[in-house]
């Protein structure tokens, strides 16, 4: 017998990365609120049924879903990132308050947000100790850590801080997912079919060079120029995987081609853990941008079916 879906509202939804494997864990979403026209347009072209709201996060009330299962979102994370100025509570960005806002109106059973790597430093332990202790004082056992996308079968390292609140009517504490004993597949393997796919005749051997995990994926923001992978320290290990990261292609590398090769949005899409099914538009520059500002998918499945074990052993 199927196992029952559970519910969940997602905010700050992007293009889809975390809701496809929560997804994939088990959740039906009641709710998805992103503030992006586009992103909420390839919410909608992917998942038609979704339940999709195109608004600010801040006009954005709860109390229509309360009682769902879990509460989940990808908080903005300039103010956080070490890209950044790290203005934390002071960037204007911060969606923290809003999250513990809709935590309080909802009340879900669980409550999993994502944020980058910086968010651990020390000039934000007052911070994240007020985000923890609020999680606490609304019910909920907190728990935070640091998790690695290539410990769960993604092509590239990309860190991330997960803080997951379980009810404290739950007696089953919540255990971060454990890595995956089996490395991730290296980008050349990962991405051979599509690098050969018109014809190149260096693609098994770029295949073969390309032996490592990727370094992690960069989006940028809007005032960012045209697609590329990322600053010079990032072009430099993209680099020694044989790729130029200089720019994105629009398609695969024709025969006769020579140098290094180009990764196109879809190759692209692929090493963050998305199905070659999920589209995201035509446009490369925005496309590019919604892919690397994503959370993977195999990542928030993992972390989805620890919290969803918690839960079934409530209702057990």
């Amino acid at each position: 017998m199927a196992k029952k879906m559970l519910t969940c509202v997602e905010i700050c939804a992007g293009a889809g990365g975390q809701a496809l494997g929560l997804e994939q864990a088990g959740f039906r979403h009641n709710a998805l609120v992103e503030i992006e026209g586009p992103y909420c347009e390839i919410l909608r072209r992917n998942r038609p049924k979704w339940n999709v709201l195109c608004k600010d996060v801040g006009g954005f009330s709860g109390t229509d879903y309360r009682g769902v299962d879990l509460l989940a979102g990808g908080v903005p994370c300039p103010p956080f990132s070490h890209a950044g100025k790290q203005l934390g509570p002071e960037d204007e960005r911060d969606l923290f308050p809003q999250a513990l806002r809709l935590v309080e109106e909802i009340k879900p059973r669980a409550v999993m947000l994502e944020n980058v790597r910086g968010f651990l430093d020390p000039v934000f332990d007052e911070y994240r100790g007020n985000i923890l202790d609020k999680l606490d004082e609304l019910g909920y056992t907190p728990s935070i850590s640091l998790v690695k996308a290539s410990d769960f079968g993604v092509s590239q390292l990309r860190p991330r801080t997960i803080i997951v609140g379980i009810s404290k009517e739950i007696d089953k504490p919540f255990e971060f997912p454990q890595p995956f004993r089996r490395k991730p597949t290296s980008v050349g393997k990962k991405l051979y079919d599509l690098m050969a796919e018109k014809g190149w005749e260096g693609a098994e051997r770029w295949r073969d060079e390309a032996d490592d995990i990727a370094p992690t994926l960069v989006g940028g923001s809007k005032k960012h120029g045209g697609p590329d992978l990322g600053p010079s320290r990032a072009r430099k290990a993209w680099a020694r995987l044989g790729v130029d990261g200089r720019g994105v292609a629009n398609e695969a590398p024709s025969p006769g081609f020579d140098g290094m090769p180009r990764l196109t949005p879809r190759m692209l899409a692929r090493i963050q853990g998305f199905p070659d099914t999920w589209d995201f538009g035509e446009g490369k520059t925005r496309a590019c941008r919604m892919i690397g500002n994503a959370f993977p998918p195999p990542v928030a499945k993992a972390v989805g079916l620890q919290i969803r074990r918690c839960l079934e052993h409530d209702s057990e």
